[in-house]
């Protein structure tokens, strides 16, 4: 078994474990600094709308040798509104211009036309309405709105209102973040960007759930032991499903960093720069936020509960009591009392079922009884 292989079996075994809950502030504190530098890029520099949501026209060129450069000074001097141009694979030039009337695009293209020394009929225009982009917006927040709303109904059904809560910070989280490094890259939000979201969104949601599932099966009947707090379990839990959420994190942002750097980098693909940067970020932030955001809050909200408030003061009487004994503080705390129509009844499980038969066989039951 490989190195990686072996230390997340080990890691789903508990026999190993990093303690991501109790140390909850500090990655609280990176998460409102990063949410607050990306407030400051959205405040300051504020969103490049694209041509989808603000309405404009984009003109696209045959073969040219004006460079970008020239093209952005022809393109605002002819519309008298700022203009992005990228270069073509074929040599010809995309020219965007947000924010003009639809009846004056054939004005602007007859001069651009002459300026970069091109025939007027092989300029390709699209024009895109105002009130038509502004529409396109409203419904892309409308959707957002409302797979926010879906998405806590379910948790609050599947899991409880506390993972619901969590999950929705979570989701907040990586949304800010993701709208935030669009404003401080200057990239173009388009009907692409607006895919690329929705899509994290979803990835998000996925590696939260996974860890949620793992730590709703382990905290079954929790109260009813005295070995770990709620928070020991949320750690296993993380710990348990951490390799996998790695290894899928890295799998997926292999082709879209190969998207990102390589096709819209390299190549100088516009759509492919919209999609691939909202995905890349969105999903390295989505991991994180799984992982060191959504579970530790739930942990957070569940210690406030009076049975775990109780559950946490037995449990540390426990462990001061064995550690002031010289015992293993890791060692199970059996309950001393058992009614005799409890026998037959199987045991709570709580934590990872890890422990070798031979350790607990026989501590179910006074040590007068048998079978």
């Amino acid at each position: 078994m490989s190195k990686l292989g072996t230390l997340g079996a080990r890691l789903h075994r508990g026999e190993i474990g990093y303690d991501f809950v109790g140390k909850r502030k500090i990655w609280y504190g990176i998460s409102i600094l990063i949410t607050i530098t990306a407030i400051l890029g959205l405040t300051v520099r504020g969103l490049n709308m694209g041509i989808e949501f603000q309405g404009g026209a984009v003109f696209t060129t045959e073969k040219t040798s004006i460079s970008v450069s020239q093209a952005e000074t022809y393109a605002e001097t002819a519309s008298g509104h700022d203009a992005v141009v990228q270069k073509l694979g074929n040599g010809g030039l995309r020219i965007q211009i947000a924010g003009i009337d639809t009846g004056k695009s054939d004005e602007i293209k007859t001069v651009l036309a002459k300026d970069l020394n091109v025939d007027p009929e092989k300029i390709a225009a699209d024009l895109v309405g105002p009130s038509w982009g502004e529409d396109i917006a409203n419904k892309a927040w409308q959707g957002l709105v409302i797979f926010m709303i879906l998405v806590v109904i379910y948790l609050a059904i599947a899991f409880e209102w506390r993972m619901a809560v969590a999950a929705l910070v979570a989701l907040i989280h990586d949304i800010t973040i993701t709208v935030g490094v669009y404003a401080l890259v200057g990239f173009e939000v388009t009907s692409g960007t607006v895919i690329g979201l929705l899509t994290i969104l979803g990835y998000s949601l996925y590696d939260t759930v996974v860890v949620f599932d793992s730590l709703k099966e382990q905290t079954k009947d929790i109260t009813k032991q005295t070995r770990w707090t709620y928070s020991d379990v949320a750690d296993r839990s993380i710990n348990g499903t951490l390799v996998r959420s790695i290894n899928t994190t890295v799998v997926a942002l292999l082709p879209v960093g190969a998207l990102l750097f390589i096709g819209g980098g390299v190549l100088g693909a516009g759509m492919l720069n919209d999609i691939s940067l909202s995905l890349f970020v969105g999903l390295a932030a989505g991991a994180y936020s799984s992982i060191f955001i959504a579970t530790p809050l739930v942990a957070d909200l569940k210690e406030r509960e009076p049975q775990m408030k109780a559950l946490r003061k037995r449990v540390l009487a426990k462990r001061a009591q064995a550690a002031a004994k010289g015992e293993s503080v890791e060692e199970p705390v059996v309950e001393e009392e058992f009614d005799d129509d409890e026998e037959d009844a199987a045991p709570a499980v709580v934590g990872p079922r890890n422990q070798p038969a031979s350790r607990n066989r026989g501590r179910g039951r006074p040590s007068g009884k048998r079978r």
